[in-house]
């Protein structure tokens, strides 16, 4: 007896065994077809991605020709109508004027040049420290002041050459 409840207990294991080898096998292959998929998503997104973007791109560069072009015709409008006023022979002083008329784009501002930020910064700077060094707090303020915003010009100047704000001299 003790032989055959050994047989039954090892052919249901085995059979258990088998079963289970099968369920974990069509597992994985239902995860590795899902991650097959999500790759696939991924990488259609990210295509429809770059598609977007291009035509985007292309959208701002068809923008950016328009506006050239709009440029162009309003100088050469500028350029006729300003001949057209210095050949009429008009010797009037106001006449002049009424060629740019408001066709030519205004400059952006800037704003602080670094030299101006460069004079307010150290000028604030030698003056806290002038105070705290000399006894007379006044005059140290004053003389670490002047200092300060001497030498904050001469860096923020330097820094506006580089940059092109101001041109260098010769």
């Amino acid at each position: 007896m003790k032989k055959i409840l050994v047989v039954i207990a090892l052919s249901t294991s085995v059979l258990f065994a088998c079963n289970n080898k099968a369920k974990e096998e069509a597992a994985l292959k239902q995860q590795q077809a899902e991650k097959e998929l999500a790759v696939k998503a991924v990488k259609d997104s990210l295509r429809l991605d770059s598609f977007n973007k291009a035509a985007a791109a292309k959208v701002e560069q068809e923008k950016e020709a328009k506006h050239q072009a709009e440029l162009v015709a309003a100088r050469r409008a500028g350029a006729a109508s300003s001949r057209s006023y210095a050949g009429s022979g008009a010797s009037s002083s106001g006449s002049s004027s009424g060629a740019y008329g408001g066709t030519q784009p205004t400059a952006k501002k800037k704003g602080w040049s670094d030299a101006a930020k460069g004079a307010v910064i150290g000028g604030v700077g030698g003056a806290v420290g002038g105070a705290l060094i000399d006894k007379k707090k006044g005059r140290g303020a004053i003389i670490g002041g002047l200092v300060g915003a001497g030498g904050g010009y001469l860096i923020g100047r330097g820094e506006d050459r580089k940059s092109g704000r101001v041109q260098p001299k010769n």
